[in-house]
């Protein structure tokens, strides 16, 4: 039967949500707090002709992306071009650099280089990474995770050893490589999965197969041009977006959603998809009908936030790459500041991304377009005394790595943004970024349930739910909700 469905939000999960919804032959309508779809991947131009990114940066496991795109019959390039960055990446640490070749062939040879062996295990953790990914990406992140019975299969169980699901990350990434630096690069990417990599199961090496033997991308234009290539596809389908519409309660009868109030207006809805922070969409609800209590969000461990700049740069920056990430300092000295002490760090990393220097559409000429991320711990105090702290540290570091001389002189533009525009802009609760941390008792049905259990046709997707935190999951999201729309 034909359902009229309202999708609160139109971040990655919305999008997804929304175009399988509306192809499955509903009516969908998606209701946008902002001017523009995306969410926290939203873009912004300057007067002076700087194009910004807000947030995701890494184009990792296209194939997740090419697959969203299959589903409608299209190919990611019917909408962008997607360049494979080499190097993917550029490390620094406090005596060396390191660049991440995009050949998988060259980057043994790096490894090999830097520690004997380490290339023939480079390949052995890539091929069991590769096991996880296909594994993890097909059978396990696909489920919606109402019961561990939806896990009980021969094919599951077969690969339960092989997938390393009770050994922690850090001492599987130590049983191949004993090299600090390769083992930092190794456990760099599971720190946006919200822990430290002592307390996130070994099975998110797939990450590492993602990233490392996939490569890493960038479309043209920035990455909001995957919003707005899968706001097509969705509209596409039917699917109708509406922009400044906050969703400010949802009105409910014996256990049953019968209208939103947006914008001061009530609607009435056969199904509600919530894309918006999930203790957020909660609080527009009867305190007895939410799934969870505010103890249990305080319990929960939260991916981090981050401090973020966007900088237009006057003049071009020699030997900076497209990525590039700043490690010269501790990495669990940092990561105690987020999960353990919560403050802010006296030893930080971060991440600078220079998309001028792929894309000459993002800054004008002869200019750079920079952005640097530091991860925070959620809930801290984010005055304008610390941000401009943070940043002379960060600027300074970048100096240091590409010999120019007074940087903060050549900003033209400068925006920050950090805990307290997340909760502003998102409702995201401490100001994460991120979500949910992936650690083992946060996993899968540990996770924030998908459906509402009080009011039947209430549904929830995005990083809060299943199956996590990042661009990839939050597309799986919305296709995991769709299907449950379907049985529903």
């Amino acid at each position: 039967m034909k359902k009229k469905v309202a999708i609160i939000g139109s971040g990655f999960s919305g999008l997804s949500a929304a175009a399988y919804v509306a192809k499955s032959g509903h009516e969908v309508h998606v209701f946008e707090k902002h001017d523009q779809p995306g969410g926290r991947a939203r873009q912004f131009t300057t007067e002076q002709g700087f194009v910004f990114d807000m947030g995701p940066s890494w184009y990792w496991m296209p194939d997740i992306m090419d697959k969203f795109f299959a589903d409608f019959g299209y190919k990611t390039s019917d909408f962008f071009d997607l360049i494979s960055l080499n190097p993917q990446f550029e490390m620094i640490f406090s005596d060396e650099k390191m660049n991440i070749p995009e050949n998988f062939e060259d980057l043994k040879i790096l490894f090999e280089s830097i520690e004997k062996g380490a290339g023939v295990q480079l390949e052995k953790f890539m091929q069991s990474a590769k096991y996880k990914y296909e594994v993890g990406m097909k059978d396990f992140v696909t489920k919606p995770s109402h019961s561990w019975l939806e896990f009980v299969s021969p094919k599951i169980a077969k690969s339960a050893l092989k997938l390393n699901l009770l050994t922690n990350f850090r001492s599987y990434v130590g049983s191949y490589f004993k090299d600090e630096k390769l083992r930092t690069l190794m456990e760099f990417p599971v720190i946006f999965l919200g822990a430290s990599p002592k307390n996130i199961p070994a099975l998110y090496s797939l990450m590492s197969y993602g990233g490392y033997a996939l490569g890493t991308h960038y479309p043209m234009g920035g990455f909001y041009q995957l919003v707005l290539a899968m706001q097509q596809v969705a509209e596409k389908q039917g699917a109708i977006f509406h922009f400044n519409k906050t969703v400010e309660k949802i009105n409910t009868s014996h256990n049953r959603i019968t209208s939103l109030q947006i914008n001061g207006e009530n609607i009435t809805f056969d199904t509600v998809i919530a894309s918006s922070d999930y203790h957020h969409t909660e609080t527009l609800l009867e305190e007895r009908l939410r799934n969870y209590t505010e103890e249990y969000w305080q319990s929960r461990t939260f991916a981090p936030s981050s401090l973020i700049f966007y900088l237009g740069i006057n003049q071009t920056i020699p030997n900076l790459k497209h990525h590039t990430l700043f490690f010269e300092n501790d990495l669990d000295e940092h990561i105690d500041c987020i999960y353990g002490e919560k403050k802010w760090p006296e030893k930080p990393l971060f991440y600078a991304c220079c998309p001028s220097k792929t894309d000459k559409m993002v800054a004008p000429k002869g200019k750079e377009n920079l952005f640097l991320l530091m991860p925070l711990a959620i809930g801290i105090n984010d005055d304008e005394k610390n941000r401009e702290k943070y940043l002379a540290e960060m600027l300074s570091r970048i100096e240091k790595h590409t010999g120019i001389a007074d940087l903060a002189s050549k900003i033209e533009y400068q925006r920050s943004y950090c805990v307290t525009e997340f909760v502003q802009d998102y409702n995201a609760y401490g100001g994460n970024a991120y979500g949910l941390a992936n650690t083992l008792n946060q996993t899968a049905v540990l996770k924030p349930k998908m459906r509402n259990k009080k009011v039947n046709n209430l549904f929830y997707t995005g990083q809060l739910t299943v199956p996590g935190p990042g661009v990839p999951p939050s597309i799986i999201s919305g296709k995991i909700v769709a299907n449950e729309i379907t049985k529903f």
